[in-house]
């Protein structure tokens, strides 16, 4: 059995996508050209904060590094680099945008016609909670995962869908658009973050648990070919066509499929606590100096919070 170092075989395009790099250095560009020569043009533009540009360089490097580095062919062999991919993407990078984009930025993004209605959904915190996890978990139901990673269009198609949810389970948290009023408070957001640990942990648990491997496209050779198109040229497959290396996954695995996929739930779920606590002292911290540095004035806040949420409730049922 070969380690999966043996990964090179599929070629230098496939285990560093150029294409990928080319788009993402696009958008740091025209990134920095939005906020540091364009920004005067942008209704409350400002000058960049060096916080939010290290942020969006970041978060563009957790990007490649997920999407076009080895570990996207890795993610297609062994699930534990599946579930690393999934857990960076969509409860890191999706929620680092908040940081990285500048306040003015993010206003004028939700005033475009379209991103106004779907952003709608990110004022429901619920709501945008109970979608997100849902779609999820819907992803990872044997028979979807295998179906979509058959349909290149449909796969990425899915993954921008989950993306999008992300950004809206993660706006009532950290957006810059709504007015400090109506943001949930401190106790609120620690909650909402302890709610979404506890709705993706039946996913998880199903997949630790679980004592047969359930994902075709990680142990059928034939599945798992036609899953590789999604990011391996089909002329470089074909050209590997009858070596062994194209048996299955399992040639550069070093463990059994069934403990490879039990693996990735405990990594989703370990990732996931190291994130979420980083999230957590952050808000926290946050939320006491608030409170130490005027009491009566934060009280005061905290009240006409509440009864703008009131309100807003009042408004939207």
């Amino acid at each position: 059995m070969e380690n999966l170092s043996s990964i090179r075989i599929f070629g230098f395009v496939a285990n560093w996508s150029p294409f990928l790099l080319a788009l993402i250095v696009f958008f740091i560009v025209v990134y920095f050209l939005l906020t540091k020569l364009w920004y005067k043009d942008i209704e409350g533009g400002r000058p960049l904060k060096v916080s939010e540009g290290v942020f969006f360089v970041a978060a563009m490097i957790i990007l490649y590094a997920m999407k076009g580095s080895p570990v996207n062919i890795l993610a297609h062999i062994s699930f534990s680099f599946h579930m690393v991919q999934m857990a960076f993407v969509y409860l890191l990078m999706a929620p680092m945008m908040y940081f990285a984009i500048p306040d003015y930025l993010q206003k004028a993004f939700v005033k475009l016609p379209i991103a106004k209605q779907v952003f709608k959904i990110g004022k429901k915190p619920l709501l945008a909670l109970i979608l997100f996890v849902g779609v999820f978990s819907v992803y990872h139901i044997p028979v979807v995962l295998d179906f979509l990673k058959t349909e290149p269009t449909m796969h990425t198609s899915f993954e921008v869908l989950l993306f999008i949810l992300a950004l809206l389970m993660w706006y009532p948290m950290f957006n810059k658009v709504e007015p400090q009023e109506v943001h949930m408070g401190g106790l609120w957001k620690i909650l909402y973050i302890f709610g979404i640990g506890m709705l993706l942990t039946p996913a998880c648990g199903l997949i630790i648990f679980a004592t047969t491997p359930m994902y075709a496209s990680y142990t059928d050779g034939d599945a798992w070919l036609k899953a590789m198109e999604l990011c391996v040229p089909v002329g470089v497959l074909n050209g590997l066509e009858g070596s062994s290396a194209l048996s299955g996954p399992q040639y550069f695995l070093n463990s059994t499929t069934l403990a490879d996929q039990q693996t990735g739930g405990v990594i989703m779920k370990i990732l996931q606590e190291v994130f979420f606590s980083a999230m957590l002292v952050y808000i926290f911290v946050r939320w006491f100096r608030e409170e130490r540095s005027n009491p009566e004035e934060t009280t005061r806040k905290d009240l006409e919070r509440v009864q703008k949420q009131r309100e807003l409730e009042k408004l939207y049922r």
